[in-house]
């Protein structure tokens, strides 16, 4: 891997995007918006949690396009969080306890207005979900 700097933060990048066929970059580059426009719904929907979606929409942007993925670091509201999980390998403690009230909340709000036989899969799905976040490193600065 490769290393380089952006704002004073080290970051590793993945293989050369430019090694890759034309088709399987557009192939990256169109999971990756697909993963960025879940994560952007995620912010105004709380049942979708936006952070992984963003950390995965970087990781197939990154293997896309330099140019988008360059984009995507310098994004007032994005960058901050996939530089620092492409830094330290951790979710700020702000993002996670935002995450876990969301889930929470529009667990039992989809409890309350399913129907009984599907009420409790948004609960395990977030269950999930904030067991995996909480699971990985905090970061000591606020992104």
């Amino acid at each position: 891997m490769s290393r380089w700097r952006l704002e004073g933060v080290a970051i590793f990048k993945p293989a050369a995007t430019g090694s890759r066929p034309r088709w399987q970059r557009w192939i990256w580059l169109v999971c990756g918006a697909i993963f960025l426009a879940i994560g952007v719904i995620g912010i105004v929907l709380p049942v979708l949690p936006t952070t992984p979606f963003v950390l995965l929409a970087a990781y197939c942007i990154s293997r896309g396009s330099q140019r988008y993925e360059q984009w995507l670091l310098t994004h007032h509201r994005f960058g901050p969080m996939v530089r620092d999980w492409r830094a330290n390998r951790a979710v700020p403690l702000r993002a996670k306890q935002f995450a876990l009230v969301m889930m929470i909340l529009s667990s039992a709000l989809a409890w309350w207005m399913m129907p009984v036989q599907v009420r409790w899969i948004p609960g395990i799905c977030c269950s999930g979900v904030a067991a995996w976040l909480w699971s990985l490193p905090t970061s000591r600065e606020p992104s």
